[in-house]
């Protein structure tokens, strides 16, 4: 700021405030900029909480949302990829299962879902494996209620 800002500032500040009304006469002396400033001392605190208020569960449905999203998409996978292991001629239904069960792997996910059952089926009228996992996934992964689903993969057997 130029010093001809400063002067027009400090020549403001000597005037005696006045407010004028629309008829053109003098009105009420306004409150200071000092005193308007205190009475709005620790709003920023309160606008941050009411904020945060509807901000952190939002943000936290999504992280939810997204958690429960990848985590049925895993099982899915993993049910899909034992269905197919199955249904190969020469291969047995134990191979299924263990093909789901390794495709999990990790302890993260195994303690979201019960082991993988595998069942006969039938797909338009071709023999089939059916694997299904039953998933619980806790809220944030942490604990408390869960998401319960069921996820499954299909394929067709080979015949030899």
């Amino acid at each position: 700021m130029g010093r001809r800002h400063l002067d027009v500032r400090q020549a403001a500040a000597q005037r005696p405030a006045q407010r004028r009304l629309r008829s053109g006469r003098p009105g009420p002396v306004v409150a200071s900029t000092v005193s308007t400033r205190r009475a709005e001392a620790g709003s920023a605190v309160v606008d941050f909480v009411l904020v945060l208020a509807v901000l952190l569960p939002l943000f936290l449905g999504i992280l939810q949302l997204a958690l429960v999203l990848h985590i049925r998409n895993t099982f899915a996978s993993a049910a899909a990829e034992g269905a197919r292991a199955a249904a190969v001629a020469g291969a047995t239904p134990q191979d299924g299962i263990d093909t789901a069960a390794s495709h999990l792997g990790s302890e993260f996910f195994a303690e979201f879902a019960k082991p993988p059952v595998i069942r006969p089926t039938d797909l338009g009228g071709a023999p089939a494996y059916e694997v299904t996992i039953e998933v619980e996934v806790p809220a944030l992964g942490l604990g408390g209620p869960a998401v319960g689903f069921t996820v499954s993969g299909n394929a067709v057997r080979e015949l030899p």
